[in-house]
């Protein structure tokens, strides 16, 4: 598993903008898929730090698409209104009650925050559900589960429309989908940020998370992965819990035409331009 050089300083000190320019000019009129999520959501300023990133991809002529999770935002909802919770496999198990506030939570409070974020950024942002315009149509993912779904079609015509607009929005999606006959599906960020990033036919997923990237079994960071020894991590049990998915997300998504897939910590510094637009790599590179 070959290992990439890190830059340890950061965005600032990375490159001058003409040293950057032929890796801007790589993403250029591209679709960059960006999950963000875990506790970077609940700092304020990591919030603000991550709407500038996003906004400057834009104004760099790159279309970047936003799907946001909010696990520890429902955790702290479902503890207030005393709904106890559990995991199994890394993915919450959601009954009517669990999903219920895990649309309150997505689709309406983070969803909304995050893009008044991208617009005081300067950017144009709308934000969605996977249950606008039949985004996304899910079914349930296993019996034990719950309302916890998996994707079954998408429709990204909403998506190519608010892309196509002039100057072009940045669509923001919330993850919580509906089924075939209007139910609600609570579908892992990760797993739907990976099937829209394969229906756009996207440069980049990039998953933001808070972990470095994708560790080994001593706790050092594996810069590098090929998609069988991305299987190879699952099967042997180096990778847990809520790693899973996001590994699985990402071979799928390769193997459905996406470039490459960066899993890399949403709380570091421009950590998102880094991995863009240096050759030194931020995270754990899938390709």
């Amino acid at each position: 598993m070959l290992k990439r050089r890190q830059n340890e300083t950061g965005w600032a000190s990375a490159k001058t903008l003409s040293e950057a320019l032929p890796f801007i000019q790589r993403y250029a009129d591209k679709t960059i898929v960006i999950k963000f999520g875990g506790n970077a959501m609940g700092d304020e300023s990591l919030t603000r730090a991550f709407a500038n990133d996003v906004v400057l991809l834009k104004q760099f002529g790159i279309r970047p698409v936003i799907v946001h999770g909010g696990g520890p935002q429902i955790g702290s909802m479902l503890k207030r209104l005393d709904i106890q919770s559990e995991f199994k496999d890394g993915l919450r198990v959601s009954d009517l009650a669990t999903v219920e506030v895990a649309e309150m939570v997505l689709s309406g409070a983070i969803n909304k925050n995050l893009v008044s974020a991208i617009n005081q950024a300067g950017g144009r942002a709308v934000g969605l559900s996977g249950r606008d315009a039949g985004l996304i149509t899910a079914k349930k993912l296993r019996d034990d589960l719950g309302f916890a779904g998996t994707p079954e079609q998408t429709d990204i015509s909403v998506l190519n429309v608010l892309a196509g607009a002039d100057p072009g929005f940045i669509p923001v999606v919330s993850p919580i989908s509906s089924g075939a006959n209007g139910e609600i599906y609570n579908i892992n960020a990760d797993t739907a940020a990976g099937v829209l990033a394969s229906a756009l036919g996207a440069a980049r997923l990039m998953l933001l998370t808070d972990v470095a990237g994708v560790m080994d079994k001593d706790g050092d960071l594996l810069t590098n992965l090929s998609p069988s020894e991305v299987d190879t991590l699952i099967s042997d049990g180096t990778a847990k819990g809520g790693m899973i998915p996001k590994l699985t997300t990402a071979n799928d998504a390769r193997r459905n035409g996406v470039e490459a897939v960066v899993i890399l910590d949403g709380r570091r510094s421009h950590g998102l331009l880094v991995e863009l637009f240096t050759d030194q790599g931020a995270g754990t590179l899938i390709a």
